[in-house]
């Protein structure tokens, strides 16, 4: 499946934000997946962190002035991009003033993880999926990277199950050593609730921590990387009793190759599908 489409969806990206393990699989996978012959786009949050001026963003105006609604309040969605210019690559940026225009990532100078962290991935995942939508572009494949994207698995499963550009998307979820030690806000699931997505569907999330989260993006993904050499030990435990197609941990030097594999893999079941 060499010219197939694969849409990066990643919590963090390196040279935007410090290098970490996951940052760094957001930066060169992307390039080495389109240096392997296929066509990508990457999109990661707008943190106020980010400086825009040395990395050189821009807002995309033709693809920028929706509003999304989150627990009945209007959000502006802004769209930017700034091009890594050795990979040959863009990367695409979620921006809102309420959510993404602190200097920081997740967590405050206590360390203490934000309270609309619930909101900001809702925000997140709904304009990534309104923003590709508009590009009219259609990913065979959607992987997405860190917690702050584990709601697209739900979205794409359930509110966009019909829609054309992502009927045939299959949905890759990485899990990483990135959890979080405290439930996310009380009323997360009852946000979540739209056309599609009922409560049933989210009733995981009455207690909305790390673990329950991680099993709803993956019982609504189609197959699952294990992102670092060690996760959550109930979620590993998790895995094993479902039935998806899983790739365990690869170390740096074999990760692209062995997820360009897995993306083949994937499709052609799909093929085999059909």
């Amino acid at each position: 499946m060499k010219h197939a489409k694969v849409l990066f969806v990643s919590q963090e990206i390196t040279p935007y934000l410090p290098e970490t393990e996951m940052s760094k699989i957001g930066r060169y996978l992307p390039q080495g997946i389109q240096e392997r012959g296929r066509e990508i786009r990457t999109f990661m949050p707008k943190y106020g962190c980010i400086n825009e001026r040395r990395n050189q963003l821009h807002e995309v105006i033709r693809l920028s002035g929706m509003n999304l609604i989150i627990d009945d309040t209007d959000h502006p969605l802004i769209i930017k991009v700034a091009s890594i210019q050795s990979a040959r690559m863009q990367v695409y940026f979620i921006d809102n003033e309420d959510y993404f225009h602190r200097k920081a990532v997740l967590t405050d100078g206590e360390g203490q993880y934000f309270p609309d962290n619930d909101e900001r991935s809702i925000f997140f995942a709904r304009g990534v999926l309104e923003t590709v939508r508009k590009l009219r572009w259609s990913p065979d494949i959607i992987h997405c990277h860190g917690w702050i994207t584990s709601l697209l698995p739900l979205y794409l499963k359930k509110a966009y199950y019909d829609d054309p550009l992502y009927m045939n998307s299959k949905v890759i979820y990485s899990i990483y050593n990135d959890e979080f030690d405290k439930p996310l806000e009380k009323k997360f699931n009852k946000k979540l609730l739209m056309e599609g997505i009922n409560a049933s569907d989210v009733s995981i999330l009455n207690n909305p921590n790390f673990e329950n989260l991680t099993r709803m993006a993956l019982s609504m993904s189609d197959a699952i990387i294990i992102g670092s050499s060690e996760i959550n030990k109930n979620i590993r435990r998790y895995i094993k009793t479902m039935n998806k197609p899983v790739l365990e941990y690869k170390p740096e030097d074999e990760y692209v190759d062995a997820y360009s594999k897995f993306y083949d893999k994937i499709l052609t079941n799909r093929v085999d599908e059909d």
